[in-house]
């Protein structure tokens, strides 16, 4: 098991070496993967994330159509290794923002989409709440914010 995402929240099964690895007949997400430094045999680089209706069905693990791609990152096609997600219930749509996510954490150099997690204020205009004031303590408790004197 390896795990991916945000805060490491999503539990992939894998990783195994991609050469000889028969995906099994499941819709998941899925990452490809590269041996980063030859001397941490555990440590890898998302260099591809996708998804798929049906594991066995995308030309694992030579026939994708990024896997020249692959093979010249990782220099060598004994470096990648895949992992996948599978999502009980889950619909394209899960998959696809769940690789989308991926994508923008991990920018995948193999990726042709990319993905950047940003926030605009114009996507949603400004607005005022109670709760959107400046901070009026310190995060030191027992101490008052302007004056520096022990809060009452």
């Amino acid at each position: 098991m390896i795990r991916l995402g945000t805060l490491a929240g999503y539990a992939f099964e894998g990783p195994r070496a991609l050469a000889g690895w028969t995906p099994p007949s499941t819709a998941a997400v899925y990452a490809i993967l590269a041996k980063s430094n030859p001397a941490r045999p555990q440590e890898f680089a998302v260099i591809y994330v996708g998804h798929a209706d049906d594991l066995s069905t995308e030309g694992f693990p030579f026939r994708h159509p990024r896997s020249a791609a692959w093979i010249a990152r990782a220099e060598g096609k004994y470096n990648l290794h895949a992992c996948w997600l599978e999502i009980p219930g889950g619909t394209l749509g899960h998959r696809e923002q769940i690789a989308r996510e991926l994508i923008a954490i991990y920018e995948p150099t193999c990726n042709a989409e990319k993905f950047v997690q940003a926030w605009k204020d114009e996507w949603i205009g400004e607005y005022e709440t109670p709760v959107t004031d400046a901070l009026t303590t310190t995060r030191e408790p027992g101490r008052a914010a302007a004056t520096g004197e022990q809060e009452q």
